[in-house]
């Protein structure tokens, strides 16, 4: 909690030090071949943009791909939950295995949303995806900057 960090480029702009670690050597960032066509999907929605801003590089592309994995199958049990309900009537038998009745419970649908909602904003938190998250991304390896900071301010 407390205060949130100051983006690298207003502490750029500022004056003061941005501290950096190793950066990848420049190279094509590439969607990997075996996403599915819903994660490929995002892949192409929101990669180029990051690429462009230098936030997913070669190193990050299986992490980003977990992320565009996990949208991808938040969305999908979203549709099942959206066709079949949030809560579903299951069966239930007696000791013999004879249908009893039956008793509400929430979709299994609902399990495979809530880790795939958990993922997708871990990993998506990795790429400044929230405003909270990019406030605290430190970005700029392999950039040209304007001296006058204009590419800080607008990537």
């Amino acid at each position: 909690m407390g205060r949130l960090p100051k983006p690298a480029a207003l502490k750029a702009l500022a004056g003061e030090a941005v501290p950096t670690g190793p950066a990848p050597a420049a190279g094509p960032v590439e969607c990997p071949t075996n996403l599915s066509v819903g994660g490929r999907a995002v892949w192409e929605r929101l990669a180029p943009d990051l690429i462009a801003k230098h936030v997913l590089t070669a190193w990050d592309v299986d992490e980003f791909a977990a992320f565009c994995d996990a949208v991808d199958r938040r969305d999908r049990s979203a549709e099942h939950m959206d066709r079949d309900g949030e809560v579903i009537d299951a069966p239930v038998f007696n000791r013999n295995g004879e249908k009893t009745g039956d008793r509400s419970q929430l979709s299994p649908w609902w399990q495979v949303w809530k880790g795939a909602n958990e993922a997708m904003i871990r990993f998506g938190g990795r790429f400044g995806l929230s405003p909270s998250d990019r406030a605290a991304l430190k970005v700029g390896h392999g950039r040209q900057q304007q001296s006058n900071g204009e590419d800080l301010l607008t990537g």
